[in-house]
């Protein structure tokens, strides 16, 4: 084959792709036009949608944990509602009907269900969506789902609906594993069903778990992340430059992973505030920011102690000594005691700071406050007036993790 014929292949397959791209982007113009037409006709007419104001779009590479993961993010994000889970609404009487009815659940009917529960009332504050969207077409429907929601925010903007049409929040969040591990993981999963199915069928005690059938089969496993990978993950990569795009490495400890997430979601103010609070805010540093040289400014903070305040110094840590430690001891087991003091040194603030850093450096957290008490301190018997005097009682609160425990 020639150059020029390898050229023109290649002008060829290209061609094609974009024609492919093309009519997938009208397939799913078409299917969301009929189901949000439907939606409208349900509900009376749009003044009387109400979406949820922020979604999580939650997407998986098999045995990545999406189910493990759910209840975390959340919880982080203070979303209260169950999760939206897409696989639990294809066995949803509705879906149950359709396939009874011998139609195929495809784009089009999936859509219809995601858009119907999250118009519950439950869902109004927010929502995770546990394997939407799934597909090319799918993709491209939530996109037009986020530009119909915005539409309605500008045409309902400086009305009395206008909170009932907040500006949308779309998280993509993509947790990824490579394919030995999620084979790895589907197959173990699997051996543990199957060994907790074993044992409810020994004891009488429990109900059997569905296994799914690519948790048994290791070929089957790879196909299924095979599939994953062609098709769910490269069509949601089109979405990056849209939404809060989240691709978690899902590899590591549940503890690991779940940080992970906190640092992908802690702050994205560029999209969720206006230029104008994001610009106030941001002189305000956030905490992930400060924590990253927290530890070496805290040494240098008791070094510096140590060489300009040395007398003071001394004074805090013998308190601390002598005085808190007996009574944290007492409080090993909960972990949170309350202690207050009415020693002198810690008239100087500088005695409180020290004392928090020497906590902290030990691997406590300390919250101090003061309360100024007025006590009599001379009766006048002549005139009856009474004078008195202010005594300061520190307060420190002092947490810790606890000390484990043998029971039973």
């Amino acid at each position: 084959m020639t150059s020029r014929s390898l050229t023109d292949q290649g002008k060829g397959d290209g061609a094609a792709s974009r024609r492919i791209q093309e009519l997938e982007i009208k397939d799913a113009a078409i299917i969301f036009n009929t189901i949000w037409q439907q939606i409208l006709n349900e509900a009376g007419g749009e003044k009387n949608l109400h979406f949820p104001k922020e979604i999580v779009w939650l997407n998986g590479a098999p045995g990545a944990g999406k189910g493990t993961h759910t209840r975390f993010i959340m919880e982080f994000r203070d979303l209260t509602a169950p999760p939206v889970v897409v696989s639990d609404l294809l066995n949803s009487p509705e879906a149950r009907k359709m396939i009874d009815a011998g139609l195929l659940v495809g784009d089009r009917e999936v859509l219809g269900l995601v858009f119907r529960e999250l118009l519950k009332d439950e869902y109004q504050t927010g929502a995770i969506v546990d394997g939407f969207p799934r597909t090319k077409v799918q993709v491209e429907c939530l996109k037009l789902f986020h530009a119909k929601l915005d539409h309605l925010r500008a045409l309902y903007r400086e009305t009395d609906l206008e909170p009932q049409f907040p500006k949308p929040q779309f998280h993509i969040m993509v947790l990824f594993i490579d394919e030995n591990e999620s084979v790895k993981r589907q197959l173990l999963r699997g051996q543990k069903v199957h060994e907790y199915n074993e044992k409810v069928r020994l004891t009488g005690v429990g109900q059997i778990v569905d296994v799914r059938t690519t948790d048994l089969d290791e070929d089957t496993a790879h196909n299924r992340y095979r599939t994953f990978k062609e098709q769910t993950y490269e069509s949601l990569k089109s979405l990056r430059e849209i939404f809060h795009y989240h691709l978690i490495n899902s590899h590591g400890s549940i503890e690991e992973v779940q940080e992970r997430i906190i640092d992908e979601m802690r702050y994205q103010s560029t999209l969720e505030l206006n230029e104008e609070t994001y610009d106030i805010l941001s002189r305000i540093p956030i905490h992930s920011s400060l924590r990253q040289h927290a530890r070496q400014d805290l040494v240098q903070r008791l070094e510096d102690y140590q060489k300009t305040q040395s007398e003071l110094f001394l004074k805090v840590v013998n308190i601390l000594e002598g005085e808190f430690m007996p009574i944290i001891r007492r409080h090993a087991i909960s972990g949170l005691t309350y202690i207050n003091s009415e020693d002198e040194v810690f008239d100087d603030p500088e005695a409180i700071a020290m004392l928090i850093d020497i906590l902290s450096e030990r691997g406590y957290r300390a919250v101090f406050d003061v309360n100024k008490i007025e006590v009599p301190e001379h009766f006048d018997l002549q005139t009856g007036n009474i004078t008195n005097r202010v005594k300061r009682v520190y307060r420190a609160r002092i947490s810790f993790p606890t000390s484990p425990i043998r029971r039973g």
